[in-house]
């Protein structure tokens, strides 16, 4: 690739070496079956597109913009996007992999994740205001001084959310797991 803008493209299998997307923006493409393992995202732009079964497993994608970005099926393990673009992005995961990965002190209001597996994610004093969480594992998640203000984890599970530390007024649980509420407080639920 050497234009810095690629406009509606269809990229299919393609493994891309480290410095291959860096300073580029793509708009309105489609990534199938495409490994960003060892790329550097800086300065790179992705607007309004699509990523199907790629992998970024432990990719390093600092100062990466991302707006209207859709990932479906994509491996996330240990990725870090505390330090991705904040000014005009969103972003949305479905049947994704994101174990162990870092959103640090992001905005991500009203952040979709549909089927996700989110093994010890760290969302520590992050904007999580009306975001989705739709049928997600969020085991050993981690929730302090983070902003869940008409959250939607109504069919999340595994999740362990301390009320006091956390803002959740008007989140959405079910009864089923609004025990991930009270065990900070060591009360027996029969």
């Amino acid at each position: 690739m050497t234009a810095d803008f690629i406009y509606d493209k269809e990229f299919n299998h393609i493994t891309y070496s480290k410095y291959e997307i860096t300073q580029k923006e793509f708009e309105n493409c489609v990534f199938n079956y495409c490994d960003f393992t060892d790329c550097n995202f800086t300065g790179t732009l992705f607007v309004d597109c699509t990523f199907n079964h790629c992998n970024f497993k432990e990719t390093k994608i600092g100062h990466v913009g991302l707006r209207g970005v859709q990932f479906n099926d994509c491996d996330f393990t240990a990725v870090n996007f505390a330090m991705t673009d904040q000014k005009i992005y969103e972003f949305h995961f479905t049947n994704c992999l994101l174990d162990y990965s870092m959103f640090y002190k992001l905005k991500l209001k009203r952040m979709q994740f549909t089927n996700c597996s989110m093994v010890s994610v760290d969302f520590m004093e992050s904007d999580l205001t009306e975001a989705l969480f739709d049928n997600c594992n969020l085991r050993l998640a981690v929730f302090s001084d983070t902003d869940l203000t008409k959250a939607d984890l109504y069919s999340s599970h595994n999740f362990s959310i301390h009320p006091v530390k956390n803002k959740i007024k008007k989140a959405i649980f079910s009864q089923e797991n609004v025990k991930g509420l009270l065990e900070h407080f060591e009360v027996i639920i029969k």
